[in-house]
């Protein structure tokens, strides 16, 4: 595998309506990467897709801003210093409480995340 240090400023930014993910490695980055990870940011009141990963776990490390993040079945108050550990297949959604936008540190164990969303079921 290439040796790869990814500087401020080369984040690839994918934004969504609630706000964006900036990705800092995964296999678009490097091709021989075996991790995705980035900073998500959700804006203040807003709230992601309801969404599971099927072929990777998550773990979402909050740096700032507070959330209740439904896991399954059940909701956790996350404030600066929590993570949260989503295993594989498992639905998920951040829904930001407070006035400042959320910003967490987001890992996944497959360099090519994938996302199905869950919303009307």
């Amino acid at each position: 595998m290439d040796y790869k240090c990814i500087k401020a400023g080369e984040a690839r930014e994918e934004g969504f309506p609630w706000g964006h993910i900036s990705w800092l490695y995964n296999a678009s980055i490097n091709p021989d990467a075996e991790l995705t990870f980035g900073v998500v940011e959700i804006e203040p009141g807003q709230r992601n897709q309801t969404h599971a990963h099927p072929n990777c776990e998550e773990l979402l490390y909050v740096v700032s801003g507070h959330c209740i993040h439904a896991v399954g079945r059940e909701e956790h108050e996350m404030g600066p210093g929590d993570l949260v550990a989503i295993p594989r297949g498992v639905s998920h959604q951040a829904l930001v409480t407070g006035d400042e936008p959320l910003r967490a540190v987001i890992c996944y164990s497959s360099s090519r995340r994938d996302t199905k969303a869950k919303d009307g079921e």
